[in-house]
């Protein structure tokens, strides 16, 4: 077989022949013959992604491949599935796009028909994280290593998929499991970011694809999972437990000192969180720690119901926040002093658009807000903290004849729960068992509430237990034994809490009308009907 220097002194004595017709020929054969050496590049890495990365990426200086990263990489063609827990800000997402662009480039090389098939808990993490992540990396390949030329953008690397002669790498909604479950190809991988919350179906399709797989040659299957942990629960929780008939996925915990020691978390940033969210919340154990944990038992509200109004909150605010329908409340947390903040959350109907916080300042500016707030939005009713120093600011407001409904969190209520079988011991208690039923996933949600973790800690912080009596009532830890606990005040849950209750507050003013007549009158405004906003219970008499 001639070498590729003797082919290319063949071409130059065909040129200086003029026999264009053997010229074509012979040029068809090197092309042939590089194509083939370029592809050798690429293939080489086909097994070992870890060495793909590492020789591949032009990594910036002090960049590079961390050990539990490595790991991860290196076991993956060989358990074929492999699911990754760890704390937020480990790089499992820069892990993520690394992986697909191997995938691709080397099978692809290789002249394998190949498919990437990417889902995640909710499609925003694949449009506004994972392609934007996969674009940045690509443009960090080092071309000349794999032997081809950049990723056209126009018609190889696009928004939300890469094309390539013979496959292509897509995202999939996590709520189409019959797209994943169509899915074929001699080679196939599927990486499933935040895997926690991945619903059980799309597990299911996916496994669908390991069935007729072999554990060497072809066909092959593929599966990374990749997630912050939540609570103790679903198809991520059992494949990390090793519940029985997941013994075939390999799994991972990246701790938190592994992080640390490569540098992709600080300790200073880990401590802060555990002031900020409470070490014993499950906030601090998801996503510093790692760990599976629920708030669910104890808490009021459990994480992964708030985080789900988040989510709802992402979905209204990348579909442009289109103008929600119902009553203009605006929920006011008044600031005690220190290192408190008084809150504004703003909200239409269940929607709530923003969280306003001012620090260090007296109740006439406070005033001045809600005053302004109420000439800017037409139909704006307040909900103000009365107790303390938020007592000035509802007495202010009904001295300029505004309509203000004052929120006294140690008032008696005769509310009820929504199935009628508990009372509660006092308004805190029942505004906060309000919100819980406004998120209970068993009554399909609609309550939005914007991306803030100090406001995610404050709704999950407080914990509950039932008193005796006829009925039986229920009662939230007192604020100040809250406050004591995390060190903090919890003014953003507080605001959001008293905007919510502001059906039940106009009610029972109508129904026990208080002294003022700005109460009245905000009673009078917002109307006489109760639970417009989805209520849990009922006042009774």
């Amino acid at each position: 077989m001639p070498t590729t220097e003797e082919i290319e002194r063949q071409i130059r004595a065909l040129v200086a022949a003029g026999d264009v017709a053997t010229l074509r020929v012979v040029r068809d054969r090197l092309a042939a013959r590089r194509t083939q050496a370029t592809a050798q590049r690429a293939i080489r890495f086909m097994h070992d992604p870890a060495a793909w990365a590492r020789e591949v990426i032009d990594w910036q200086a002090g960049q590079g491949l961390t050990e539990y990263q490595t790991d991860v990489l290196d076991l993956l063609p060989k358990k074929r599935r492999v699911a990754v827990r760890g704390p937020h800000g480990l790089g499992k997402t820069g892990m993520a796009a690394i992986t697909v662009l191997w995938f691709a480039t080397t099978r692809d090389a290789a002249g394998i028909d190949w498919k990437v098939l990417t889902t995640a808990s909710a499609w925003r993490h694949l449009s506004v994280y994972l392609f934007p992540e996969i674009h940045k990396w690509a443009r960090r390949i080092k071309w000349s290593v794999l032997g081809r030329p950049p990723f056209d953008e126009n018609r190889e690397l696009l928004v939300h998929n890469i094309k390539l002669r013979f496959g292509a790498a897509s995202a999939v909604a996590s709520t189409k499991p019959e797209l994943i479950e169509g899915a074929h190809a001699d080679s196939l991988l599927y990486l499933i970011d935040e895997a926690k919350i991945v619903p059980d179906g799309t597990w299911d399709a996916i496994e669908g694809a390991f069935s007729g797989g072999q554990t060497s040659g072809l066909p092959e299957a593929f599966a990374l999972a990749i997630s912050t942990p939540g609570p103790p629960s679903g198809r991520f929780y059992d494949i990390h437990s090793r519940k029985p008939g997941f013994e075939d996925w390999f799994v991972r915990h990246v701790t938190l000192a592994e992080a640390v020691a490569a540098g992709r978390i600080s300790v200073e940033w880990a401590e802060q969180r555990a002031v900020q969210w409470g070490r014993d919340s499950a906030l601090y154990a998801n996503r510093v720690l790692g760990e599976f944990h629920a708030s669910d038992e104890d808490s009021v509200i459990p994480l992964s119901w708030v985080e789900a109004a988040v989510e709802r909150w992402h979905v209204w605010n990348d579909a442009g926040r289109p103008a929600p329908t119902g009553r203009e409340i605006l929920g006011v947390d008044v600031a005690r002093g220190g290192g408190d903040s008084t809150v504004l959350a703003h909200r239409t109907g269940l929607v709530y658009r923003e969280l306003e916080t001012h620090d260090r300042e007296d109740t006439m500016e406070t005033t001045a807000r809600v005053q302004a707030a109420l000439r800017r939005v037409p139909g704006l009713v307040p909900v103000v903290d009365s107790m303390g120093v938020g007592g000035g600011v509802v007495d202010r407001l009904r001295e300029q004849g505004e309509p203000v409904l004052a929120y006294t969190g140690a008032a008696k209520t005769r509310m009820r729960s929504r199935d009628g079988e508990w009372g509660f011991n006092n308004t805190r208690s029942a505004a906060y068992w309000h919100v819980r039923e406004l998120l209970d996933p068993a009554f399909k949600p609609e309550l939005m509430l914007p991306p803030d973790d100090l406001l995610l800690a404050d709704l999950t912080a407080p914990t509950w237990s039932v008193t005796s009596g006829v009925p039986p009532k229920i009662r939230i830890e007192p604020k100040e034994d809250l406050v004591a606990r995390l060190g903090r005040s919890p003014d953003r849950g507080d605001a959001v809490v008293m905007g919510l209750f502001a059906e039940h507050l106009a009610s029972s003013t109508v129904l026990n009308p208080t002294k003022g007549t700005g109460s009245q009158a905000a009673a009078n405004k917002y109307g006489r009907t109760i639970g417009g906003g989805g209520g849990a219970g009922r006042a009774r008499r």
